[in-house]
């Protein structure tokens, strides 16, 4: 079976960068499992996965323009220093180079890198931490297989290497 939108797919890869680094790996003990076109990933990372089948060997580069961008001084923000102080919060959790879990004004999960702090506030940089970087994945497709109609409903794969209710 051939990959194709709303199939579940099991990869095995290495992501290394430019620098030769390995940014990410999904092995056989923890591979890749998602549902393709759904937007799980990256809409380039499908697009060079498209029409393989299990057992099929992969090697692609996507540019910083198809996977996370250019970094934007936007994402740069100061945040009262206030909103880390308080008996749940650690008193040590500004570190800098810490990526904290945060949520923005809707709720919504994002991570952010401590830039700097002080008394009154902490620079946090909110870009995607693989921005301005050109990603070389290599890898093997090891499984292809229909998604149930529960997990299109869910949007997320069930059962070995995805979400367990």
């Amino acid at each position: 079976m051939q990959i194709a939108p709303n199939r579940v797919v099991t990869v095995t890869y290495t992501l290394t960068l430019n620098n030769g680094s390995i940014a990410d790996q999904a092995n056989t003990d923890h591979p890749f499992v998602f549902i393709h076109g759904i937007g799980q990933t990256l809409e380039s990372f499908d697009s060079n996965l498209q029409g393989l089948a299990a057992g099929d060997n992969f090697q692609f580069t996507l540019q910083a323009n198809q996977a996370y961008g250019e970094p934007t001084a936007d994402w740069v923000i100061e945040i009262p220093r206030d909103i880390f102080r308080g008996e749940d919060v650690p008193a040590d959790i500004l570190q800098i180079g810490a990526t904290l879990p945060m949520q923005d004004q809707n709720g919504n999960p994002m991570d952010g890198k401590v830039l700097s702090f002080n008394d009154d506030k902490v620079t946090m940089d909110f870009n995607h931490p693989l921005a301005g970087e050109v990603l070389h994945f290599s890898g093997t497709v090891t499984a292809v297989r229909e998604a149930t109609e529960e997990e299109l409903d869910h949007g997320h794969v069930h059962g070995p290497g995805g979400h367990h209710h």
